[in-house]
């Protein structure tokens, strides 16, 4: 896999998409009081279902690149396309790789002829609340769902 490519995950990726969450998302454990939800995920059924896309590191030369960086879970429905999750693994942060999974999600959307895109993310994973409306991400609104408190965000791409 280039540094540039995005590409349905296989069956042989679900250790890496696994070990990506769980890198991406443990912090949030202590914070939130809960295992985030990426984390207890059913990473294979996600994976046979088409869900999930990789992509490696831009600056992982070839060894590294051809690993895993960061990931995208997607779910198409009938009005939007649901991103489920998004993960970077900690020590390929801040070098683009989820900017380009994001650019990604648009552009898959707009593949499938859906005109929006839904999120939601736990309230106190604050950092989330700064880079969505960056991204053209509105907040909908904020409701607990069971032990979460979460917010609801969505962009239009019409």
């Amino acid at each position: 896999m280039t540094s540039e490519e995005i590409r349905p995950a296989t069956a042989a990726d679900v250790p890496a998409v696994k070990a990506v969450t769980d890198a991406a998302y443990t912090h949030y454990t202590e914070r939130i009081g809960l295992v985030p939800r990426p984390m207890e995920a059913d990473h294979a059924a996600n994976v046979a279902a088409g869900r999930v896309f990789v992509t490696g590191d831009p600056a992982g030369g070839d060894e590294a690149g051809g690993e895993v960086a960061g990931l995208v879970v997607v779910e198409a429905f009938g009005d939007h396309l649901y991103l489920d999750s998004i993960a970077v693994r900690p020590d390929a942060q801040g070098r683009g790789v989820g900017r380009r999974l994001l650019h990604f999600v648009d552009a898959h959307a707009r593949a499938l002829g859906l005109p929006e895109i839904r999120l939601h993310t736990h309230a106190l994973m604050w950092e989330n609340r700064r880079i969505y409306p960056r991204f053209g991400y509105e907040l909908v609104e904020q409701r607990a769902d069971g032990p979460y408190d979460r917010l609801h965000y969505r962009k239009r791409l019409d």
